[in-house]
């Protein structure tokens, strides 16, 4: 879907479109009640097409609208319009962590900032239970002042086409991974059952990235990078 300049989502008005992914188009939209700037994330089509997905994405907004971190991207909203599905998203300035890392590795000290500030994140979503599933450096974004903000938490989870009861997205092709797989843990990447654990996971690769310029498991083809994942050792 494609939004012009000037639609309106209910109370938010679409400005310009600045990112799309597998998740969703992103928009940076204005408030207009609050007159102030927000990122709107535009649903698949496809996303909430089963039995009681509308509620569940309700419930599931609502929980991650309660968490707060200096270092979380805050989701304000989630509604629907005229059949279009949506997140209201903090509308943060800077660069994705993916952008600068094109530019090179980070020199030591400026990488353990920035992971010191997405492990704050993820303590602070894991006492509360909400595992974010996709941490990656295209979801985290460096500030104008060098400080991370993590995007997205809990959001693959909400969008998951179904659920194992115990948290376990299952994902598919058609639909596009819950997850990057380079980033996942050995188990998120089979499909079992993942916990906290996983992001830690998915933090370390962050950081090996970070400081390398390259991820520590990679392969030939999704098999190979599947085989890297949950056999290899990482090179020192």
């Amino acid at each position: 879907m494609t939004l012009e300049t000037g639609t309106r989502l209910g109370p938010y008005e679409i400005l310009e479109r600045i990112g799309a992914g597998g998740m969703g188009v992103v928009y940076r939209a204005l408030d207009t009640r609050l007159r102030r700037d927000v990122a709107i994330k535009i649903l698949p089509s496809d996303t909430l097409g089963f039995e009681g997905a509308q509620l569940r994405f309700q419930r599931e907004g609502l929980a991650l609208a309660r968490l707060s971190h200096p270092n979380i991207a805050t989701l304000y909203d989630v509604g629907e319009w005229d059949g279009v599905s949506y997140l209201v998203m903090e509308c943060v300035a800077g660069r994705s962590l993916a952008a600068v890392l094109a530019e090179g590795p980070l020199a030591i000290d400026d990488a353990l900032t920035l992971a010191i500030e997405i492990a704050g994140a993820l303590a602070e979503a894991h006492e509360r239970r909400i595992v974010h599933r996709d941490l990656k450096p295209a979801n985290v974004i460096v500030t104008p002042k060098g400080h991370a903000k993590v995007l997205d938490f809990g959001i693959a989870k909400l969008l998951a086409a179904t659920d194992d009861g115990r948290g376990a997205s299952v994902a598919t092709e058609t639909r596009g991974a819950i997850g990057t797989l380079a980033y996942m843990s050995p188990e998120q990447a089979l499909g079992e059952p993942i916990d906290e654990r996983s992001d830690v996971w998915s933090l370390g690769v962050l950081l090996y990235e970070s400081l390398t310029g390259a991820v520590p498991f990679a392969g030939a083809g999704t098999l190979g990078t599947l085989q890297a994942i949950t056999t290899a050792p990482p090179p020192s």
